[in-house]
């Protein structure tokens, strides 16, 4: 059996596409999606629609975070005014991008759930068992690790795979190998390369390796800007930009700084940016 774990695309349209065809090449059995497939990148339907297209090639898709944050713009009572709203602006947008139909979004599930050749469970999730905003990286502690693989009516499976952190990794505990596929469109690693993950069902256990491939950068940033998602989105996309441009993550940190005085209104969103930016330029 040969599996494929892809996720984080983030609306970057170019990786997605050299991603597909190195997957392609290499057949697998069964390719899942694991989740944010858009917002926080400049061509969310275009991915989207590339992503429902494969589905006829047996993909399969789980829900992110990022589906979670333009879904609730379907809501009539979210606000779409006020700073709270301007922090979440990229989400909006990629909800106009898409026409207001999250049909496909609200469909995917939390996890996807499939048999090894052995008859055991392969579990694919977002980012954990706890939520699917809540992360496992590399070196979370074996506990916590423990807390985020497993439920009390669903064990840890011998084979558990993630994404959400945008660090890829491979990683055994206990009888279980978890593997982070990293991101395909925004990795935050240092290496600009998007990621993906190919597993294999070889000798009565799974062996797991990271692929790491380039791809037209320069097209994915010639659609911030020709996308309007630069322009439109809000002055944090700024921020996603620049973390195109170092491989590194900007808005946990921002929003620990920042979230509240420009909720407060202590500091306009555009200053916040701007303020953020030139400290991290001087470091």
């Amino acid at each position: 059996m040969k599996l494929v774990i892809l996720g984080d695309i983030h609306g970057n349209f170019a990786a997605l596409q050299t991603v597909t065809a190195h997957v392609e090449r290499w057949q697998p059995d069964v390719v899942v999606v694991a989740g944010d497939i858009v917002n926080r990148g400049p061509l969310p339907l275009q991915c989207l629609q590339f992503v429902q297209s494969k589905q006829t090639d047996g993909w399969l898709t789980v829900r992110g975070n990022h589906e979670d944050y333009v879904i609730k713009y379907a809501h009539p009572d979210t606000p779409t005014s006020g700073p709270e709203f301007e922090i979440f602006r990229s989400a909006y947008w990629t909800y106009c991008r898409l026409n207001g139909d999250v049909s496909a979004l609200k469909a995917m599930p939390f996890q996807v759930n499939l048999t090894a050749p052995d008859g055991t469970e392969i579990r694919v999730v977002h980012a954990s068992m706890r939520s699917n905003g809540d992360g496992i990286f590399i070196k979370t502690t074996d506990d916590k690790l423990r807390q985020k693989i497993q439920l009390p009516n669903q064990p840890a499976p011998p084979l558990f795979c993630t994404a959400h952190t945008h660090w890829p990794f491979i990683r055994s505990i206990d009888d279980t190998l978890v593997v982070n596929s990293g991101a395909v469109g925004l990795p935050f690693d240092g290496d600009h390369r998007a990621s993906y993950a190919q597993i294999v069902w070889q000798g009565g256990q799974w062996q797991a390796k990271i692929i790491r491939l380039d791809y037209d950068r320069q097209q994915t940033e010639q659609d911030f800007y020709e996308s309007g998602y630069l322009d439109e989105g809000g002055p944090l996309i700024r921020l996603i930009l620049d973390e195109f441009h170092i491989a590194r993550p900007h808005l946990y940190n921002w929003t620990q700084q920042y979230h509240a005085p420009t909720v407060a209104g202590e500091i306009s969103l555009e200053e916040a940016v701007t303020n953020y930016l030139a400290e991290r330029k001087a470091q």
